[in-house]
């Protein structure tokens, strides 16, 4: 079954399929060496981790499908991937969706905000009129190539025009084609509980660490009905808080030894990246 379809029977299922994001190559293989079954390629976390910027528009597309293509070459797990607004206007989408699914994403992801976007989660965001979100999904359906690339529509207007109206809109998504809902950063449990009742389209729940969606186990989401449960940069932040110890004893210690506990052993590092197929295939080759 290729990645398309079972990320397809995944959302199907509405289980709760638990998808952690990655921000590199490195970071999408420790997440599949942990067993999780698709990764969220997260544009927050290349802002992040590739440009050292906040979550505000300043990813553009080049740089989001160089990172698609480079983890879809590092791992075999479904990847769901980031567009943010499409980068542009309904023609700015197809273009969009047609270099994506050529990097290897399985889903797409497109949202309603006003560009230059900001992360979910902070203060001061606009969308879009409901037809111009609406005729960008739909460029989106009718760019993709193969008929399994899922197209995941969110909507940021719980926000801006409240938890009513934004269901609306995703029910619009869902008219125009989208095959996975996700209303971004409601604010209350009963929201939570309230959308799978509301919408008839497998939906993502997205647990932001710190921010504003109260945090529900992935367990009680799939009981709910969802399909994802997002955590889009759990390895990020726990990536800066690793680096922050380990170095904050590098700089008041002078060394850091490989039995502290601090750092990954220099073995299970060359394991991760493969190095015993390298070998194997460097001996091949000699």
């Amino acid at each position: 079954m290729d990645t398309k379809q079972r990320l397809k029977d995944m959302v199907a299922a509405r289980r709760g399929v638990l998808v952690p994001g990655a921000f590199n190559a490195l970071s999408a293989k420790v997440i599949e060496d942990l067993g999780f079954e698709a990764i969220y390629v997260t544009g927050a976390g290349v802002t992040n981790m590739w440009l050292g910027l906040p979550d505000q528009g300043f990813m553009g597309l080049a740089e989001i499908a160089d990172h698609t293509a480079r983890i879809r070459d590092a791992v075999s797990v479904p990847l769901l991937v980031d567009a943010d607004t499409g980068f542009g206007n309904a023609l700015n989408v197809y273009h969009t969706v047609r270099t994506l699914e050529r990097a290897g994403a399985d889903c797409i992801q497109l949202e309603d905000q006003v560009a230059p976007k900001r992360c979910g989660h902070f203060n001061g965001k606009e969308v879009v009129s409901t037809d111009e979100a609406v005729s960008k999904i739909k460029a989106a359906v009718d760019a993709r190539r193969d008929p399994n690339l899922l197209v995941m529509a969110r909507t940021d207007a719980a926000a801006t025009h409240g938890f009513e109206a934004a269901v609306e809109r995703a029910q619009r998504f869902a008219e125009a084609g989208a095959d996975i809902l996700f209303v971004e950063a409601v604010t209350t449990a009963e929201e939570i509980r309230a959308l799978p009742a509301r919408l008839a389209t497998p939906q993502l729940m997205n647990m932001v660490i710190g921010g504003k969606t109260p945090i529900f186990d992935a367990e009680q989401l799939g009981e709910l009905g969802y399909g994802i449960v997002l955590y889009a940069n759990a390895a990020l932040q726990g990536a800066v808080a690793g680096m922050q110890n380990t170095l904050t004893v590098l700089r008041d210690q002078k060394a850091v030894q490989e039995s502290s506990g601090l750092v990954a052993t220099f073995a299970e590092r060359q394991r991760l990246v493969g190095k015993p197929a390298w070998d194997a295939l460097e001996k091949r080759f000699t």
